[in-house]
Formats: structure tokens, C-alpha cells, sequence
């Protein structure tokens, strides 16, 4: 039995160290990964989003109006960025999700009040995703009541005066329980397409690579964009599986209710799954090895986790991360389904989305074409 030798066991460890610092992929890794979740974790969540977008629909600028207005936005949920001139537009706003509320305030606000016959205002909060709504709607009745007071020289003293004062009407759209399922089983559709999708095509080529059949490959009469589609095509089919069992069990299991239209919402998942596995394509022409594409595969997961809207509200993060957030086509996609599943959105309504996973598309197969040209040089 040969003895232990610290020589061998130093030389082993010189060996190591060699061999991690030539796989720069992998010391990326070791190091950006837990860069990324201090920055996000730190900087980027937040639970309780604050100045989230709202649309006024209100026909008279009166100092009632106005004072109702200020309130909300004192409470620091509400950004009113869009003033829409009829019903129609607003509920385009909140069905496309560029708004979160939309705040109605009656051509009769001011006289009523004046006249003490309990004016109300209606406040449409976009429930789709609970914790949004939630923390901007607890606030609401006190805040309006007071601001109301103050604008008729009152004193806002007692809470019962407030409440006899002004009516706040809440309405939770698409989600009036807040049944948090009907917000993560969606979005669980893009999790597990990007998951599967990015991580089984980004070792098409790497496998080909550490078989030895590349040369098989490149000995065919094929192009690259021949062999690209071979490589991509199958998991199409793969990825039509996983949709279909996940929406049959998102109706079946958790209730989760579809009322759009199914053949808009498959031709939006036909476009984010052909972008996600011309994304591990163009991966898997960067890595060398099967374990360097899964590590690349993973530190894109992980952000596009973050930083889409489907852990954390995406309102609730600094613009700095929202602006990140937009590179990834989960993003736009958790969008899209929400929409059309929840809310019955049509075309129109989703088109930006579409535009940018369409955008992806052509991004993702304009790289992975380039990087495979340079590969066979």
C-alpha cells in the first residue's frame, strides 16, 4: 500500500487549479452565480410594489377630483401616467396590462358631494397577480376619505364620517377570490418550456462534439441552416407535449380559468418555443462541453426566474431590473398567457409581445447561424 505523500497530493491540487482556470465557463460560473443572486435578491425584489401605473377616467377637472387624485398618489401605489377619454380605452389599458388600476371618477362627483348624497368612485385593480393589488387596495377608503375632507375644509376626525362621506367601489378583475393559482400555473407553462426547451437543445452540438460524429455532420451535403432545423425540429414536437399536458392539467387540477382564445394563445407558444431552442442552439455553439452548455443554460435561468414577473411582482422592481427583465422572452410571455388565459385578451392586445418574441426569434437564429459558421472554421 503506497503512503499518503503530501508531494502528490500538492501536485493533484497544482493539476486542479490548472485545469479550472483553462475552463473559463465553469469560473464564470462559480463566480457569477452568486453575484447575480446578491444583486437581484438585494437590489431587484420587492414585495410590496409601490408606484404602479394607473389610468384616470374622470370628465371634469374639479377641485373634489384633484384631491382624490393627490391622495391616491400620496399613498405611494398609484402613478397615474394615463388618462384615458372613454371606458373603452380604459379597459384596453388594464386587459393589455399597461395599467394595473384604472380610477373612475363620475361627471357628478363634485355635486354630490357638495350636497352630502354619498358620492362613490370605482377603482378597477388588475388581480391577476394578487400581492400586486393588494397592498395599493387595503389603503384605499381611509386615504380618499380624508383627502375628500380636507378638500371640503373638514376636519378628518372620525372614521365613521369618512366612510359616510365617500364610497370606494373596488373591483378585482380576472381574479376576484385572489387565488394565487390562477397566477402561478400559468406562468409555470413558460417555466417549464424554457426549462426543458433551452436545456435539451443547448447540447445538440456539444454532444455531437464529445461523440466524435461531428465530422459525420459536416461530411453531409447539408448547410447550416439545414442542420440547424434537423437539430430544433424534434424538440417543437417535444415542447407541444409539455403544453399540452400542462394546460389540461391547469384546468383540470386547479380550475384555472381560459376564457381567450386557445388558437391565439397556441400560435404566441409556437413563437416563445421556437425562440427558447434557437436560444440553446446558439448556446450550444459557445460550449465546448455538455457541462459547460448547462451552466450556461443555468445562469440564464436563473435571472429570467427573477426578473420575468413570475416569483416576484415585476411592478415591484426598481426600473433598472424592469429593464433588464425585458431581454427575456419569459417575460413577454408570462404576459401573453396571463392575458389570453385570464383576461380573454385578443390580438391587439398582445401584439408588443408577440412583436418581441417574434424579435427573438430572428435575433437568436441570426446568432446561432454566425457562431456555427465560426464553429466549422
Amino acid at each position: 500500500m503506497t503512503l499518503f505523500s503530501f508531494a502528490r497530493l500538492g501536485a493533484l491540487l497544482i493539476k486542479e487549479f490548472i485545469q479550472m482556470r483553462r475552463d473559463r465557463i465553469t469560473f464564470a460560473m462559480m463566480l457569477g452565480v452568486p453575484l447575480v443572486q446578491l444583486l437581484l435578491f438585494g437590489y431587484a425584489i420587492n414585495n410590496d410594489p409601490k408606484r404602479l401605473p394607473a389610468a384616470l377616467v374622470a370628465t371634469s377637472n374639479d377641485q373634489y377630483t384633484r384631491a382624490m387624485v393627490s391622495a391616491l398618489e400620496n399613498t405611494g401605489y398609484y402613478r397615474f401616467d394615463h388618462v384615458a377619454q372613454s371606458a373603452e380605452e380604459a379597459e384596453f389599458l388594464i386587459e393589455s396590462g399597461t395599467v394595473s388600476f384604472v380610477v373612475t371618477i363620475p361627471a357628478d362627483f363634485a355635486s354630490r358631494v357638495e350636497r352630502g348624497d354619498g358620492p362613490q368612485i370605482l377603482i378597477e385593480a388588475d388581480a391577476t397577480d394578487p400581492a400586486v393589488a393588494s397592498g395599493a387596495i387595503s389603503t384605499l377608503g381611509t386615504v380618499a376619505s380624508q383627502a375628500l375632507l380636507r378638500a371640503q375644509g373638514m376636519q378628518a376626525a372620525a372614521a365613521e364620517t369618512a366612510s359616510s362621506q365617500l364610497q370606494v367601489v373596488v373591483h378585482r378583475r380576472y381574479n376576484p377570490e385572489g387565488v394565487s393559482q390562477y397566477n402561478i400555473v400559468p406562468g409555470l407553462l413558460g417555466v417549464i418550456l424554457q426549462m426543458t426547451m433551452v436545456m435539451m437543445t443547448s447540447i445538440a452540438l456539444t454532444r455531437e462534439t464529445e461523440r466524435g460524429t461531428m465530422e459525420n455532420l459536416l461530411a453531409m451535403p447539408a448547410n447550416p441552416l439545414e442542420i440547424m432545423l434537423g437539430k430544433i425540429l424534434p424538440y417543437l414536437a417535444v415542447g407541444a407535449v409539455q403544453v399540452v399536458v400542462v394546460l389540461f392539467t391547469a384546468k383540470s387540477l386547479f380550475s384555472v380559468p381560459f376564457v381567450g382564445s386557445l388558437p391565439l394563445l397556441l400560435g404566441a407558444i409556437l413563437v416563445f418555443v421556437l425562440a427558447l431552442v434557437l436560444l440553446g442552439y446558439t448556446i450550444s455553439t459557445v460550449a465546448r462541453t455538455q457541462m459547460q452548455a448547462l451552466q450556461l443554460t443555468f445562469f440564464f435561468f436563473l435571472p429570467s426566474i427573477l426578473l420575468s414577473g413570475f416569483m416576484f411582482p415585476y411592478r415591484g422592481m426598481p426600473d433598472w431590473a424592469q429593464s433588464f427583465g425585458e431581454i427575456f422572452p419569459l417575460t413577454h410571455f408570462l404576459r401573453i398567457i396571463r392575458a389570453v388565459m385570464l383576461k380573454g385578451a385578443d390580438f391587439p392586445a398582445i401584439a408588443g409581445e408577440v412583436g418581441w418574441l417574434a424579435f427573438f426569434v430572428v435575433l437568436f437564429a441570426g446568432l446561432a447561424l454566425v457562431r456555427f459558421r465560426r464553429t466549422l472554421d
